[in-house]
Parts: structure tokens; C-alpha cells; sequence
């Protein structure tokens, strides 16, 4: 043979063909020996438009491809080399279609293949592209799938696991055969050793699967959507024309005056739906989920588990299973799509101030992720408010720091106070007034306006919520979802396998079986695992920020050895600083950690349904990634400086080191630092620089093995890639866990510590500005397109962020109670103070110590630093003085202050709780207007079925009238006929209408 040829041999007619043949010949290609029988003998329907066989030649003609330089044709078929030369693929739009370029490609499940060095795979084999497999049997194999050939001419066997893939490929193609769906194989691609499987569902497999999931779809129907009238129609129409400029351009977001009427799709009611244009019927979205319905319904026994797409994926079988997306969205001449129209009016950071399209978004992804960025968009829009009002808070503080009295106090020099150490042996004494800049900044953030804010705050978290309900009311009534419920889903393959086990084992001992399923003491060693995992993971946050408490002691000791007055200055500073960093730095190394370990513990319980699973992980995941946030806040907030001791009599830790004590202006500056520096942290690398990052890297690593594929291959590479290839090298999705996680942590920054630091919700409505369109971008761009999911709500986030608002309230009554000087400062000014203002607040709330008092080896080495011997030092705490009979004891003081904190806490929680119910209660989960448009369909949707009703009334009377004159015909003939045989009546016969 020449080169560039092609060799036709020819099989006798009995030669193999089922499922016994050896499928593994990716190199040959067969066609039937006659074919118009080939439907009833290989349940394959073959185009004539690319298998172009001469019609003299009948038998199986085999095209076996040795080598490129092997390649060559006989002169009289050169018309099939002409069809396999010509590339199709702009007629099937680059993968979007089967390669008659009608049939639209629903779903694509993808599989690793071994292929033989000696053999190479034509481009792209005809009946594998345009041929699709409607078998009735089961073992029938696909197109593309050869023969045994002679031991000289076949390539070698695979080894035993890929034969166990490939047999259940097999069988799980044909089971999908048998439900209905029309598949198409492609195995010469330019990802080599990766073969696609194309799934396409008919018009009819559609209907039975609509009708089967009850999916709500428009009817011909169309009625007027209530309007506002008089002076409402009119703002309504003003703020319309004001937020004009930040509306989307997209054709779903324009008000709608109209509204199709929707009833679950039903095949004996066609004639209620606008059929006009089957192909846009169904959408993209809805075919590929009745697709993955089917997927994961349909069964395969020599799996390793008797389930569907999901047990395949995790053996191995298939690597990947995904709807492809509408098109590419960048470069020239790309064709409009919905993809496209996203990138440019979603995806993009260009139109960060414009409102989000959402009716496209849940066009495009399905109601759980519209829901998702509906919710976003929502919080967001709710920071506007609450960000003004921290900024104005924020500001009072800034207006009145230089009229704040116990800060002016403590920067005056001429008080010469003097403080005791704050370190045995290396710290000397200390004059407060060089605590001035931490004195003058902690008002900025704890002043009267801050308990305002923190009231403002807990009305705000109610007032979003409730204004989300009423939101995703409204997206229920336009998503047609009102009456959605969602029905129990199929099995996770996991628990479908350790039932499996659990049957096998008992049908060992006793022979019989019923049907089995999981009990808690099944789960019980799982459980225990849990239990005694979240308890370690606790133990271990709570030990690695003790571990940083040790480090915080021990650096300040050592910064305070320094003889620079600048470096004992900033030595508070400098230790804070640092130690937030590095609870920063183990928090988001953690936060991955928990991730993966809420995950394992999540699949060793072996939850039921995918739904069940989800809700545990979300629990897990957040408890564990809710302690190791918060702890560190925690401890400066409500523990540093609580149980230090007094001078003579310090609380040690291990007997070396001294606990901790609050600045004099209290501990809420540190806390403010710690909030801030954790938060945006967290928004700045976790968040965005980790979801920006590793994309990049990843899209940068895979342009560098394409690169590399390039030089080694340049022809194939010259081919443009499908659109299955190209989905393929995306991201598979990995759900919306992650998303919702780090939104509902920085909920909790926003709410549960906003008395320390007002300018929380600023900080997260420039970071959501962002973080919309970041996922919008990853989303669109850098994912695989997920199967869409019907949802009605946000799940157990809701429950979460109910939670988090209601704690919310509790932890701020205590922050400002027991973390800042709001209860001692009011104590003061009522109890004691001569002049009834806030002069000699600052000596009130500190107490003496005699330095003779000292335990040994403790009193500073160097007691002349200051210039002078010191005899009294001061502290803060409320004890009785050295010269009283009880030195040193608790003083009255400090009950009356305690007692005043506890009763704020608790008119102050019952308060804003109340206040919290009552909007609550106020403002309706469901607006009067959509209410009012639900009650309206169903009354439409009644008319519908009674004109129906009447209509085939009407036509029953109609076909009886006719009988009954036609039987009267009959009888006004009757002498004729009755002198005729009796057949001859057979013409005035009435039969029963089936109606």
C-alpha cells in the first residue's frame, strides 16, 4: 500500500457483532451490511451524509488505520475519504450539536481510554458523530466500537481494571439507550486518552421527564400583572427613570405589565402549552437537569454499587459529567448567547455599580445559584444603610475625641500618675500619660454612639432578614416555584453501598433478607468519630490561641528589657499587632483544614440523600470554622485582663508567666485591632486573593501543558476544540458551601462585635462590591456549567443567620457592658461624681499599691527609672486602698459597677429582642401584592379548566346531536331497509365517542 491510502477488507457477513465482540479497537470502524436493516440488527440509525459506501459493496467493511505513513484508498471509495476528510464542525457548532447539526447536545459525560501506540483514531469516525444509539437492548455496544480481529491485526489487550470500566460503560450507555436518550461518541480529540459521550434528549423523553419532576412551564395563558396606582404608580415611575443607569441591559430584567400562566407540564394537556417552537421549549437549563434525573436514576449492576452517575464517578468509570455552556463568551464573531450576555453584563468588574440579572442568572444556572446571588445582592444592599451609620458613628467619635474628658485626663502630664509594672523584674514603673494615643483612639470607637449603633444594628439584622423573605417571595411568584416542594432524592451511592454490605452479610447468616436501610447503630462508631473529632479540632483552636497568649507575655517582657523610651512605648502596640497577624495567618490555614476534616466526618456518617449531606457538612463546616474565627476575639473581648490579680498577688501561667492586662482605656481598642486585622485579612487573602490566585495559576499551569502538547503536536493542535474540550479543561463546580461560608463569617464580623468596630459593615459592602462580580466572573468563565437545581429557598443558611443575628444581640450587651467603659463612666456620673460631669473618672477607676508589698524577686530591677522613688504605684481595678483595714480587697465600688453591667445586659438584650419581634411581626413575609397575584392564577388557572370542561361538553352534545339525527335518518327509511340484509343497516350504526 501507498502512502495516503485507505485499505477497505471486507468481514463475512456472520463475523461478530454484540457485545462479546472486542470493543477495545478504537482504531476501526464498521458500518452494517445492509443498511436498512441495521436498525433491528444494531439499533444504530447511520446519516447517509457521512458514510458515503459505493452501493455496489455489501458485507462490514472495516477501515483500519495503521499508521499516518500506512494511510490509503482504492480508487473507487474515494468518496468515504472524501466524507472522513471533510470537518464538520462548524455545522454541529463546535460540540454545541451531534454532528447532524439538528440534534442538541444535553449533557456530556467524559472517561479516560488507553490507546494503542500502534494504532491511531481517524478524525472524528462517522457513525460515532452522527449516529445516534436508540438500542432497546442493553448490551448493544455504541458506534465506534469494533470487532475481534485476528491476533495480527488487533491492538493489544487493556489490562483487567480498564476491560471492568469499559464493560461497565457498556452496560450503563445502553440502560440510558432503553430510557430514551440518544448518545454519541467521539474519542479523536486533542485531549488524548479522553473519549466524550454525547447524550441528547428527545422531545419525548423530555415531556415523560417534565411531567414525571411536575415542572411548572408557561401555558398559552397570558394575563395583566397588577399595577400601582396614584401617588405610588408615580414614585415608582421616578425611581425607574432614577435607577435607570444601573439596570442591566438585558431583556429578562425590564418590568414585566405581563405574565405567562404556569401549570406542571402534562402530556395529556399539550394543547394547554405554547408548543410553537419545541426547540426553545425546554431551555438549555431544564434539558440538562431532566438529563441528570436520568443519569442518576438509571442503574448499572457491574458497578461496584447498583446506582447511577454518581457511583460511576467515584469508581472511576466516567471522570467527569456536565452540561456543556451555551458558547464561548469572548473573541470575534462569537454568536449572541446567554453566556456572553452575562460575561458582559454580570461577569464583569466594569458594571460593579449596576444591579445584578438575576432572572438571567437563574435562567442560565438554575434557582438554587439565582437564589444564591439574589441573597447576595440583597446583603449587600442592606450594608448601604447600616455602612452610612457606622461612618457617621465613627465620625461623632473623631468630632469629640478632644472633648473627651477621661482621655484628656490621661494625656495630661501634670496628673503624674504613675503605674505599676506591667512585667515582674524587667518592667519599671510607668507614667499613664505616655498611654495617651491608645486613650484618644479607644474613643473613636467606644463612645455614647456606640450603643446607639449597636441597637441600630440588631433592628438592621432583623429588618434584612425579613426584608430577604419578602424578597424571595417575589422570586418564588416570577420562578413559578409557588407550590414547589421538594421531593425526597435518590440515594447517595455511598449509603446505597453499605446497605448492600449490610444485606450481603445478613443474607449469610440467615438467608433471608428484607429491605434494609441504616440505623443509629449502624452510624454509631461514626457518630463517636464526630463527637471526639469536633471535640479535638475545639481543643486544638483553643490551645493554638493560648499558644499565642504565651507568645503576646512573652514578647512584651522582652520588648520591655529595650532602653529606647520609643520601643517601651509602642511595646502594646507592636505585641498586638504581631499577634493578630499570626492568628490571621493560622486561621485561614485552619479554615482549609476544617474544611477537609468537616468533609471526612461528614462522609463516614453515610448520610442518606445528597440534601442530608449538605445540611451536615454546612454544620460541621461552620461550627468548626465559627470557633476558630472567633475564639481569638473572643478571648481579648470577654477574658484578657479578667483574671490577672493585683500587684503582690499576680495570676501566673505555669509559674512563669504574668496573664495579660487591658490598656488603661480598656480592652476595646485591642479588640477593635483584632476584628479589623482577622476580617480584613480574611477578605483580602481568603476570599479574594485565593479565589483570583488559584484560578489564575491554574489557567496558567494548563496553558503551559497545551503549550507543551503544541510543539509535540501542531497539527492537532491547529484544529479549533469542541465545546465539550473546552469545558473540560474548566473547574469542575464544587458547590455552593464555600460561597455561602465565608458571606455568613463576615455576617458574624458585621453583627457580633459591631460595638467595637463601627466601620465592620463599610469594610464588607467594598468587599461584596467585589465579590459579586468575582464569582459572577468564576461562575461564567471558569467553571464547568453546574447541573441547575430547583430551590425555593436558601436552606439552613436562613436557620444560620437567624442564629448569628439573635447571638448577636447577646454578645454586644456584654461588649459593651463588661469590654468598654460605658457602665463605669454612667456609674460615675450618677454615683459619684461632685459636679455631675466626668472629672476624676480616671482616679476613680484606679486603685494604690504600696511597692514594699511586693513578693520577693518581683519588683523592678530598676526602681529609680523614672527620676524619683516610687512609694504608691496605681492599677486598674476597684480595691480598697493599702492604708484601709482590708487592703486590697474588692471594694464596694466594683459591686455597684457589676451590678450595673448585669442589669444593662438584661434590659438591653429583652429590649432589642423585643424591638426585633416586633419588626418581625410588622412587616408580612409575603407582599400584598404577590399574595394577591397567587390567589389570581389559581382563579385563572380554574377558568382554564372550566371553558376546557365546557369546551368538551359542548362537542359530546354536538357529536350526540348528530348521532341522534342520524339515527332518525335511519329511522324514516326504515321499510327500505328493512327488505335488505341486516349488513346493510351497518351506515346508520352510532358508535360510542371516546372523549
Amino acid at each position: 500500500m501507498e502512502k495516503d491510502e485507505i485499505h477497505l477488507r471486507r468481514l463475512p457477513a456472520a463475523a461478530p457483532w454484540g457485545p462479546h465482540a472486542d470493543s477495545e479497537f478504537h482504531g476501526v470502524d464498521f458500518l452494517p451490511e445492509d443498511l436498512s436493516e441495521a436498525p433491528e440488527e444494531t439499533g444504530m440509525r447511520v446519516n447517509k451524509k457521512y458514510s458515503c459506501l459505493p452501493a455496489e459493496e455489501k458485507g462490514i467493511h472495516i477501515i483500519n488505520i495503521r499508521a499516518i505513513e500506512d494511510i490509503g484508498y482504492d480508487q473507487h471509495e474515494s468518496t468515504l475519504l472524501n466524507s472522513l476528510s471533510k470537518n464538520p464542525d462548524a455545522d454541529c457548532k463546535y460540540g454545541l450539536y451531534f454532528r447532524d447539526g439538528k440534534r442538541k447536545v444535553d449533557y456530556i459525560l467524559v472517561y479516560h481510554y488507553k490507546k494503542s501506540s500502534a494504532g491511531k483514531t481517524l478524525a472524528r469516525r462517522p457513525q460515532q458523530n452522527d449516529a445516534s444509539v436508540r438500542s432497546t437492548k442493553q448490551d448493544q455496544p455504541l458506534p465506534g466500537k469494533g470487532v475481534q480481529l485476528e491476533m495480527g491485526d488487533s491492538e493489544p489487550h487493556m489490562d483487567y481494571h480498564e476491560d471492568d470500566k469499559r464493560f461497565r460503560r457498556e452496560e450503563y450507555e445502553g440502560n440510558l439507550v432503553e430510557a430514551g436518550l440518544e448518545l454519541e461518541r467521539d474519542e479523536d480529540t486533542k485531549i488524548h486518552g479522553i473519549g466524550f459521550v454525547k447524550i441528547h434528549a428527545p422531545w419525548n423523553v423530555l415531556c415523560r421527564e417534565a411531567e414525571f419532576l411536575k415542572l411548572k412551564m408557561p401555558t398559552k395563558k397570558v394575563y395583566q400583572i397588577n399595577q400601582t396606582h396614584g401617588l405610588l404608580k408615580k414614585i415608582n415611575s421616578v425611581i425607574q427613570k432614577i435607577t435607570e443607569p444601573i439596570q442591566p441591559k438585558v431583556a429578562e430584567h425590564k418590568p414585566q405589565t405581563v405574565k405567562r400562566l404556569s401549570y406542571p407540564f402534562s402530556r395529556e394537556k399539550q394543547h394547554l402549552f405554547d408548543l410553537s417552537d419545541k426547540d426553545s421549549f425546554f431551555d438549555s437549563k431544564t434539558r440538562s437537569t431532566i438529563v441528570y434525573e436520568i443519569l442518576k436514576r438509571t442503574t448499572c449492576t457491574k458497578a461496584k454499587y447498583s446506582m447511577g452517575i454518581t457511583s460511576l464517578l467515584a469508581n472511576g468509570v466516567y471522570s467527569a459529567a456536565y452540561p456543556l455552556h451555551d458558547g464561548d463568551y469572548e473573541g470575534e464573531n462569537v454568536e449572541p448567547n446567554d453566556r456572553k450576555l452575562l460575561c458582559e453584563e454580570w461577569a464583569s468588574y466594569g458594571v460593579f455599580y449596576k444591579y445584578q440579572p438575576i432572572d438571567l442568572v437563574r435562567k442560565y444556572f438554575g434557582e438554587k445559584i439565582g437564589l444564591y446571588f439574589a441573597w447576595l445582592g440583597v446583603y449587600t444592599q442592606m450594608l448601604i444603610p447600616a455602612s452610612i451609620v457606622g461612618i457617621i458613628v465613627f465620625l461623632y467619635g473623631c468630632a469629640t475625641v478632644d472633648e473627651n474628658i477621661p482621655s484628656m485626663e490621661m494625656c495630661d502630664q501634670r496628673n503624674n500618675i504613675t503605674m505599676c509594672p506591667l512585667c515582674d523584674k524587667t518592667c519599671s514603673y510607668w507614667k499613664m500619660s505616655s498611654a495617651c494615643a491608645t486613650a484618644r483612639a479607644s474613643h473613636l470607637f467606644d463612645n455614647p454612639a456606640t450603643v446607639f449603633f449597636s441597637v441600630f444594628m440588631a433592628l438592621w439584622a432583623a429588618t434584612f432578614m425579613e426584608h430577604w423573605k419578602r424578597k424571595q417571595m417575589r422570586l418564588n411568584y416570577r420562578w413559578d416555584l409557588t407550590g414547589f416542594e421538594e421531593e425526597e432524592d435518590h440515594p447517595r451511592a455511598e449509603y446505597e453501598a453499605k446497605v448492600l454490605e449490610k444485606s450481603l452479610r445478613k443474607e449469610h447468616k440467615h438467608k433471608e433478607t428484607d429491605k434494609e436501610k441504616l440505623t443509629w447503630k449502624d452510624r454509631f462508631p461514626a457518630y463517636l468519630t464526630n463527637f471526639v473529632g469536633i471535640i479535638f479540632m475545639v481543643g486544638l483552636t483553643f490551645a493554638i490561641v493560648f499558644g499565642v497568649i504565651i507568645y503576646r507575655i512573652s514578647t512584651a517582657a522582652a520588648l520591655a528589657i529595650s532602653s529606647t523610651p520609643s520601643g517601651r512605648s509602642s511595646v502594646r502596640v507592636t505585641v498586638t499587632a504581631t499577634a493578630v497577624i499570626i492568628n490571621l495567618v493560622v486561621i485561614i490555614i485552619l479554615d482549609e483544614v476544617y474544611g477537609c476534616i468537616a468533609r471526612w466526618l461528614t462522609q463516614i456518617e453515610v448520610p442518606k440523600t445528597d440534601k442530608n449531606f449538605e445540611e451536615r457538612l454546612i454544620f460541621k463546616a461552620f461550627l468548626l470554622k465559627f470557633v476558630n474565627a472567633y475564639t481569638p476575639i473572643f478571648y481579648v473581648a470577654f477574658f484578657k485582663g479578667r483574671f490577672v490579680g493585683r500587684p503582690g498577688d499576680y495570676v501566673y501561667i505555669f509559674h512563669s508567666f504574668r496573664m495579660e492586662e487591658c490598656a488603661p482605656g480598656g480592652c476595646l481598642m485591642e479588640l477593635c485591632i483584632q476584628l479589623s486585622i482577622i476580617m480584613l485579612g480574611k477578605q483580602l487573602i481568603q476570599n479574594n486573593l485565593f479565589e483570583i490566585g488559584i484560578p489564575k495559576m491554574k489557567k496558567f499551569i494548563r496553558y503551559l501543558k497545551l503549550k507543551r502538547r503544541r510543539s509535540l503536536d501542531h497539527e492537532e493542535h491547529m484544529k479549533k476544540k469542541q465545546r465539550y474540550e473546552v469545558d473540560y479543561n474548566l473547574e469542575p463546580f464544587a458547590g455552593l458551601t464555600p460561597e455561602y461560608m465565608e458571606m455568613i463569617i463576615q455576617f458574624g464580623f458585621v453583627t457580633l462585635f459591631v460595638a467595637s468596630f463601627p466601620l465592620a459593615p463599610l469594610f464588607a459592602l467594598l468587599n461584596n462590591i467585589i465579590e459579586i462580580r468575582l464569582d459572577a466572573k468564576k461562575f461564567v468563565t471558569e467553571l464547568r456549567r453546574p447541573v441547575a437545581v430547583r430551590a425555593k429557598d436558601i436552606g439552613i443558611w436562613y436557620n444560620i443567620l437567624r442564629g448569628i443575628g439573635k447571638l448577636a444581640v447577646i454578645i454586644n450587651a456584654f461588649v459593651i457592658s463588661f469590654t468598654s467603659d460605658f457602665i463605669p463612666r454612667l456609674v460615675y456620673l450618677y454615683m459619684y461624681s461632685e459636679n455631675g460631669t466626668m472629672h476624676g473618672f480616671v482616679n476613680h477607676t484606679l486603685s494604690s499599691f504600696n511597692v514594699s508589698d511586693f513578693q520577693a524577686g518581683t519588683a523592678p530591677n530598676d526602681p529609680l527609672d523614672l527620676g524619683y522613688e516610687v512609694q504608691i504605684c496605681r492599677y486598674k481595678d476597684y480595691r480598697e486602698p493599702p492604708w484601709s483595714e482590708n487592703k486590697y480587697d474588692i471594694s464596694k465600688d466594683f459591686w455597684a459597677v457589676l451590678a450595673a453591667r448585669l442589669a444593662f445586659v438584661i434590659v438591653f438584650q429583652n429590649l432589642v429582642m423585643f424591638m426585633s419581634e416586633f419588626v418581625d411581626w410588622i412587616i408580612p413575609d409575603i407582599p400584598k401584592d404577590i399574595s394577591q397575584q397567587i390567589h389570581k392564577e389559581k382563579v385563572l388557572m380554574v377558568e382554564v379548566f372550566m371553558r376546557e370542561e365546557q369546551g368538551k361538553l359542548q362537542m359530546l352534545e354536538t357529536w350526540k346531536d348528530k348521532d341522534k339525527r342520524k339515527g332518525e335518518n335511519c329511522n324514516n327509511h326504515s321499510p327500505r331497509l328493512s327488505r335488505s340484509r341486516s349488513g346493510s343497516l351497518s351506515s346508520c350504526h352510532s358508535y360510542p365517542l371516546d372523549v
